[in-house]
């Protein structure tokens, strides 16, 4: 608080003074979030301090490469360069909606020899986006757009440790040895019951349309409680710490602590993908039409991938594949426009480890956003853009986040945009459901 007023006072503004609609707020909260980068950049100053002799890094790996589209705050650089002082690291990129993460940068990728990062891949294993094109014309659904918003709401369950109300079957649950090899096998009858859920926070359902006329359905969350419970037990059996500037964990993919974890994650994966896949073609039953084209992927995990003839581990935290003619779909913020993107072959795109952006990326923290904007500036954006929301709350304000054609613009070279989708109709969590299960 302190530190706020003084930046407030610096800037030649009374702190106290009044601001914003109504009552307002004292002039100094809007410094709030300037005074906590300020700490954030200590912080990842101190640890960096830390990391250097907590285990020193080979030579051959230190002073790694690193790609850095967009401009970031210095915290998010420092950040990034703490995770790649640690273990053997080939090379890293900083994508365009980059911004700090919990160890490493949500938008932060890094190559590894021979290893993997717990706390790279994150929390939430296997988050990623699909998008699903129908052939349903906009125009025949049009007029009960809000209507079918109200029933994906009552009908996809969103929310803090929800399960689905409709039992899945899936193949992933038959498969003794993968919960066995991953040591989730006590947690399998829960994943049962939330497979389909899709959690709060940023994930959601959208209802767009592209330059055809024809409806696309979008979704974006993770592996729920699966993912986060696989993280959270390796993270501690690797001795990883929770937080934003810690060391990051990183482990020998041949160890045994490795390979167990590479099993967790990779089961994580495979029913992230599975409940995308049951929530879209539900969604689809609900609108009626065809699938007649899918673009689907994680951008929170790890692959393993062979750059300039070496066989790497690449964690991608919040960032996309985007290997030549490899499609993506990249959500904007709710209300601005979404794209399908592909991957092309060049120099810069090798140099960025062939990755790319997963959504705007934010400019204002969850707390910031919701003390500097309204209920009513959000839905005055919505409206003016035609969009039905259902759920969100104002850390998910539009107006938080960065206009995504200027980040895609960052990574010329590296994709072209082959479709853009307009969002008619979005469904998220309500803004009084939390949910530990979001990274």
């Amino acid at each position: 608080m302190e530190r706020a007023r003084e930046l407030c006072v610096a800037a030649g503004v009374d702190p106290d003074s009044r601001v914003g609609e109504g009552r307002g707020q004292p002039a100094w909260c809007l410094y709030r979030d300037a005074a906590r980068k300020e700490h954030l950049g200590r912080e990842a100053a101190a640890a960096s301090a830390e990391i250097v002799a907590l285990r020193p890094q080979e030579a051959r790996f230190q002073n790694a490469p690193l790609e850095v589209h967009g401009q970031h705050d210095e915290a998010t650089i420092e950040q990034m360069r703490n995770c790649m002082a640690v273990g053997n690291v080939v090379g890293g990129v900083i994508c365009a909606d980059g911004h700090l993460g919990y160890a490493q940068p949500v938008g932060g990728v890094i190559a590894y020899e021979g290893q993997i990062s717990i706390s790279g891949v994150g929390f939430d294993i296997g988050c990623g986006n699909m998008a699903a094109r129908l052939d349903t014309p906009y125009e025949a659904i049009r007029d009960v757009a809000p209507l079918l918003a109200r029933d994906i709401a009552r009908i996809i369950s969103f929310g803090v440790g929800r399960t689905n109300a409709e039992k899945v079957e899936h193949a992933l649950f038959d498969d003794g040895h993968a919960w066995v090899e991953s040591d989730m096998e006590g947690y399998r009858q829960k994943a049962v019951s939330q497979l389909g859920t899709v959690g709060s926070g940023n994930h959601y359902v959208d209802l767009m349309r592209d330059e055809d006329g024809y409806v696309w359905v979008g979704v974006h969350f993770g592996s729920r409680g699966l993912g986060h419970t696989s993280a959270t037990r390796y993270l501690k059996a690797a001795g990883g710490k929770d937080g934003m500037n810690v060391p990051p964990a990183v482990i020998d993919e041949d160890s045994e602590l490795g390979r167990r974890y590479i099993a967790a994650m990779e089961l994580a994966g495979r029913y992230a993908y599975a409940g995308r896949e049951w929530v879209v073609d539900r969604v689809r039953q609900i609108i009626g039409g065809n699938i007649t084209e899918t673009i689907h992927n994680h951008h929170n995990y790890a692959w393993r991938e062979n750059h300039n003839g070496k066989d790497l581990w690449v964690v991608r935290k919040g960032a996309t594949p985007a290997f030549p003619g490899q499609k993506g779909f990249v959500g904007g913020s709710m209300g601005d426009d979404a794209v399908i993107i592909e991957g092309v072959d060049s120099e810069e795109s090798k140099a960025s480890l062939y990755s790319t952006v997963h959504g705007a990326g934010r400019l204002f923290s969850r707390t910031a956003a919701k003390r500097t904007f309204t209920r009513k500036q959000m839905d005055r954006w919505l409206h003016e853009r035609g969009v039905t929301l259902i759920g969100a709350d104002l850390d998910e304000s539009p107006m938080a986040y960065r206009r995504l054609p200027e980040v895609i613009a960052e990574h010329a070279g590296t994709i072209k945009v082959l479709h853009t989708l307009r969002p008619f109709a979005v469904v998220m969590a309500g803004k009084d459901l939390e949910d530990p299960w979001k990274d």
